[in-house]
């Protein structure tokens, strides 16, 4: 056997975990292994490198991916320069089928958020034998109870939250933390919750900028001069949009940005209080994987070789507790998984006082 490994989308904590057990145990069965550079790029334009397991080795404390990672590169809507500039999307998945083939390759190991899974999905369809591996921060990918890079972001982001909460009540101020979370509220809530937030903003609930300054207005009549909200980047206003940095670019999606410096103004405007905006962007991102999820990145690895031994493919490998078991690709993608809004985690907030602006 001669199998492939890319990663694809944001970088994520314990991506490099999850490549070392998928080449370690690739290579305990006697496979040749190839790391396909820059994601799906990396199949059009054959970028690739050995793997074994000298090419691991030290790689398990590391963030980041040793393959490189890119959020463009959808081969099904290529962008390409054609004749007087314009960039246009085009389909050129029947030359990555080509190029897989040219590489003697017999299987891929996909691993990425639901983008990618996608993708993988796609030329799973066209023929390609493929396993999936679902990394996101977000936590927003259906099929698993977690996703490996979760739980360092997390933690990152609390470590911030923790840090701000005394410049806050140092200076009486608000203080408005924007995480990462384009379409789920995990990280927010989740960080919100551990780091003692007063309000915490989700894109699942859409919320009424009035609700989060009279939180604001209720902290400051019990004596509590300052206040920590921390808003999703997914999050936004009953009635109103997402927030976007840029315009959308071919073969990207349309990044967002903004909606901390929405919220900062509007309190300011509420409450008269003194309001700044952190954003945390990509440490969120960065730094050495946390020891669950170097755990749940080695198991992942190695399940998702289990499942081309197998010869079971199409398949996603899944945290179903206690086991590593797997899902159809098809199935972890058909639908987001999203904070649920009568679960007991947001019930806890709640009942201890952490308002959602609803």
């Amino acid at each position: 056997m001669r199998i492939g490994i890319l990663t694809g989308g944001g970088d994520c904590p314990a991506l490099n975990a999850v490549i070392r057990a998928a080449v370690k145990t690739s290579v305990a069965y006697g496979w040749d292994v190839v790391g396909i550079e820059e994601g799906f790029d990396g199949l059009v334009h054959c970028k690739t490198r050995p793997l074994g397991t000298a090419n691991v080795s030290g790689i398990l404390h590391l963030g980041g991916t040793i393959l490189g990672t890119t959020n463009a590169g959808n081969p099904f809507t290529y962008p390409t320069v054609v004749e007087g500039g314009e960039t246009v999307e085009r389909d050129i998945s029947d030359t990555v089928m080509a190029n897989f083939r040219k590489m003697g390759l017999d299987a891929l190991i996909a691993i990425g958020g639901d983008g990618t899974l996608g993708i993988a999905q796609k030329f799973y369809e066209k023929g390609m034998p493929l396993v999936g591996i679902p990394k996101t921060i977000d936590n927003d990918i259906g099929g698993t109870v977690i996703t490996f890079g979760f739980d360092t972001a997390v933690n990152t982001a609390r470590d911030a939250i923790d840090k701000l909460h005394t410049t806050a009540e140092s200076h009486r101020r608000v203080l408005v933390v924007e995480v990462m979370g384009r379409h789920a509220g995990w990280i927010a809530v989740h960080s919100g919750i551990a780091g003692g937030a007063d309000c915490i903003l989700i894109p699942e609930i859409p919320f009424d900028i009035e609700k989060v300054a009279e939180c604001v207005f209720m902290r400051e009549q019990q004596g509590k001069h300052f206040s920590i909200i921390v808003v999703a980047e997914g999050a936004f206003p009953t009635g109103g949009t997402l927030s976007h940095r840029d315009p959308k670019q071919a073969g990207r999606e349309q990044r967002l940005g903004g909606v901390s410096d929405q919220v900062a103004k509007a309190i300011t405007t509420l409450t008269g209080k003194e309001t700044r905006a952190v954003v945390l962007g990509h440490l969120q991102r960065g730094g050495p994987p946390t020891t669950f999820d170097r755990v749940l990145g080695t198991r992942f690895g190695a399940a998702a070789a289990r499942l081309i031994r197998k010869g079971q493919y199409g398949r996603m490998v899944a945290l179903i507790p206690p086991d590593v078991e797997s899902v159809p690709i098809k199935d972890a993608i058909a639908i987001r998984k999203i904070v649920p809004l009568e679960n007991d985690l947001l019930l806890a907030a709640r009942d201890t006082g952490i308002c959602f602006g609803d």
